[in-house]
């Protein structure tokens, strides 16, 4: 249930890591219609701080966040590596490109902010940077953010039994139930300095968003084979883990009430190229 997927390496190694990538297409409709929107003032904050309308989601999946722009009056074009997710998005009406950000090709277009949710992690962070940079007008945003989120404890300590049960061979299998804000917090400081290391950008900035949202037993159970760790699962391991959490959510009442926190850093692209 994190922005970085736990069995993954480093976050400096996550772009390599193609098989996590790219399973999370293989259901884009539950993707789609069970992963959680984002806090309306950070699109706010986006679309007030950039110089204009014009706004490029990279690793645009199903379309979630573009919409949220699209709905502030933004103009978006998305490009997405996984031609089922980027079908989808196109199916619910926005412009779509197939193709991984670091080899898609802008052809002269620019934009007055460019936004990754919960897709950075997935990209080359020094090419990554460069080719935002590149396609930004001058002033122009760069956006990044994703959901910290983890279940209660009632819910996580049952999905880590069952995980470590079904798939031992995992590294995930290994990893604690939980993790801190401060560890998420921390890996965006790290994307912060490597921005800054590039100097196509000036000083970013961090920022934070607070919410909760209440779940049904239902809802999670749709929710959870879209998260990291858990998408290439096979049906029967899935199934496990989905009768104990569904259990534990049945002590609770049936019901929990999730508290997320975004974060984001953002910058402006430097004048001097």
């Amino acid at each position: 249930m994190s922005i970085l997927p736990r069995e993954q390496p480093e976050p400096t190694q996550l772009h390599q890591a193609r098989r996590m990538a790219e399973s999370f297409g293989l259901d884009p409709r539950r993707y789609d219609e069970a992963r959680p929107g984002y806090p309306d003032d950070l699109v706010a904050r986006i679309v007030a701080g950039s110089p204009g309308p014009d706004v490029l989601d990279v690793g645009c999946g199903t379309g979630i966040a573009a919409r949220q722009f699209q709905a502030a009056g933004c103009s978006v074009l998305g490009v997405d590596p996984d031609p089922r997710m980027a079908g989808h998005a196109r199916a619910r009406g926005l412009q779509t490109e197939v193709a991984t950000f670091e080899t898609w090709e802008p052809a002269g277009r620019v934009f007055d902010a460019v936004i990754a949710a919960q897709s950075w992690h997935w990209i080359d962070p020094v090419a990554g940077c460069a080719k935002a940079a590149r396609v930004l007008r001058p002033n122009g945003r760069l956006a990044i953010f994703g959901h910290v989120f983890e279940p209660p404890e009632e819910i996580a300590e049952p999905f880590a039994a069952a995980y470590r049960k079904v798939a031992p061979e995992s590294p995930f299998a290994s990893q604690p139930a939980g993790r801190s804000l401060e560890t998420y917090q921390a890996g965006y400081a790290k994307i912060a300095d490597a921005i800054s290391e590039t100097r196509h950008f000036n000083d970013p900035e961090q920022w934070r968003f607070d919410w909760e949202r209440s779940y049904t037993r239902e809802e999670w159970l749709e929710l959870l084979p879209t998260t990291g760790g858990v998408t290439w699962l096979r049906p029967d391991q899935l199934a496990e883990i989905l009768g104990a959490v569904g259990r534990a959510i049945d002590g609770l009442g049936g019901r929990f009430t999730m508290p997320y926190t975004t974060l984001a850093t953002a910058a402006t692209r430097a004048d001097a190229r």
